[in-house]
């Protein structure tokens, strides 16, 4: 049996710890405007659509994507060596869909300020109570012991889940909402279902996978045309008569193929060295310290370049650094896994920089080309990065921290919310959270301290065997 790829659950939990650290800081000013989403600077915090560029924060999302990605080849080789057909991954797909789908909608009505608009004391411990409910619905227990035990205590807790959002008021009265998820969790779960579907039938032919993404491509700007057509129609599609599903799928959401497909074929190298006794890799350990650097230097240009707009001096540094990296790589044979993923991270990177002046700039919101293959580039030099500190005595500490996050992701995005802001609350502490805007780095200490509890809370499930699965 395989052993988890320790680099790509540290490229996740690097992902998602991020996540928590971008939502985590301080608001209103505090802080310059690379720590926040490019198109929502401060100190309003506006969306801006016409704003171009792209801060560390525009990266997680994407890290994570492609990581979701390369984890799919891991997850059904099992089921695939075992001989199961198309209508066991779809049911599995499905599956996991919809527990993905149920997941983004009872984890943001559950939060505190969306309950009632002035949370009190019975408010806070809904949290604390849905957080234990979550436990229950995602634990993956796998002892046979107390397994119908187990089992008939998640069917009560996907009860009491549904009753509550039958039950509360939420969003100022309103009652429940099926048009108002977490948007994230939400595009994973379209995500998880599609990639796994397209990969279980590409899994032989990586080149179709990869191809299938100019005619999503072609749909898109299709639908940008004026008139009609059957592109715009599928592209428009939300549902049949008066059923309506766009609640939960949208055609739009299909762009983020463009990361997470790549990332599956990132997920089939690595899989492919894991099989392997001896690793085949032709660089000496100083190569491998001087790729990682100038992989780390390719991620530093292009967020500083981009950002400040300097597109001569990034394009140009870029083309360098690659040049680089891929000379550094001429002895690797061909199957080498550091010059796949420098091979392919290059060609998305430079299509990403050349696409980049296309839709008014690279942006996350709305998404442009330039930043699904940028993005995509960098996560392939990320993962370079996270292999390399994985075989280093000291840096491997820092690997392994991250790979502890990346194993429980859905522990890490809700504990803040549902876990640690409620006791925060409820023990009278926030205050000490809330007091830290007095300059920049007492606003930033703010998010490295919420995100480190966060972090603790996910690494004690990880050590207790405490997994959430879908």
């Amino acid at each position: 049996m395989l052993q988890r790829n320790e680099s790509l659950d540290a490229l996740r939990g690097f992902a998602i710890l991020t996540m928590v650290l971008s939502g985590a800081i301080a608001y209103g000013g505090v802080l310059p405007p690379w720590m926040y989403h490019a198109q929502v600077p401060p100190p309003l915090h506006k969306f801006d659509a016409a704003i171009p560029g792209i801060t560390w924060v525009d990266l997680v999302f994407p890290f994570f994507l492609f990581s979701m990605g390369a984890a799919i080849p891991l997850a059904l080789k099992k089921h695939i060596e075992a001989g199961k057909g198309a209508g066991y991954v779809l049911q599995l797909a499905a599956k996991r869909f919809a527990l993905l789908a149920f997941f983004a909608l009872f984890t943001q009505h559950m939060k505190a300020w969306v309950i009632v608009p002035q949370p009190g004391v019975s408010e806070q411990l809904l949290s604390l109570f849905a957080f234990v409910l979550l436990f229950f619905q995602f634990y993956d227990y796998k002892g046979q012991r107390y397994r119908r035990i187990f089992i008939v205590i998640r069917i009560l807790a996907f009860a009491a889940a549904v009753y509550l959002l039958w039950l509360l008021p939420f969003w100022n009265g309103k009652g429940f909402d099926l048009y108002k998820s977490d948007i994230i969790i939400l595009v994973l779960a379209n995500m998880a279902f599609f990639c796994t579907i397209i990969y279980y039938f590409t899994r032989n032919q990586p080149l179709l996978r990869i191809g299938l993404l100019p005619f999503v491509m072609a749909i898109f700007l299709a639908a940008k045309e004026p008139g009609g057509g059957w592109a715009k129609m599928i592209f428009e599609w939300k549902g049949i008569g008066s059923f309506q599903i766009d609640w939960l799928y949208k055609f739009y959401f299909l762009k983020y193929l463009f990361l997470i497909l790549p990332g599956t074929i990132a997920g089939e190298w690595m899989l492919q060295v894991m099989q392997q006794k001896e690793e085949n890799s032709a660089l000496s350990r100083n190569h491998e310290n001087l790729l990682s650097l100038l992989a780390t230097g390719l991620l530093v240009l292009n967020l500083y370049g981009l950002f400040t707009r300097e597109l001569v001096l990034n394009v140009t540094g870029s083309l360098l650094i690659c040049i680089g990296a891929l000379y550094l790589l001429r002895s690797a044979e061909p199957e080498n896994l550091y010059r796949k993923l420098a091979e392919a991270g290059t060609y998305l990177l430079l299509l990403g920089l050349f696409f980049e002046a296309y839709e008014g700039g690279i942006k996350k919101d709305s998404s442009t080309y330039s930043y699904y293959f940028v993005t995509g580039g960098l996560a392939f030099f990320m993962l370079i990065i996270f292999t390399v500190l994985a075989k280093r005595n000291y840096f491997g500490a820092i690997s392994t921290y991250f790979a502890l996050n990346g194993k429980n992701p859905m522990v890490a995005y809700v504990a803040g919310n549902l876990l640690l802001l409620p006791l925060l609350q409820l023990t009278h502490t926030k205050f000490i959270l809330d007091s830290m805007t007095q300059n920049a780095w007492m606003g930033f200490l703010r998010g490295v301290l919420f995100t480190g509890i966060v972090s603790l809370i996910t690494i004690f499930f990880v050590k207790r065997k405490w997994f959430w699965k879908t």
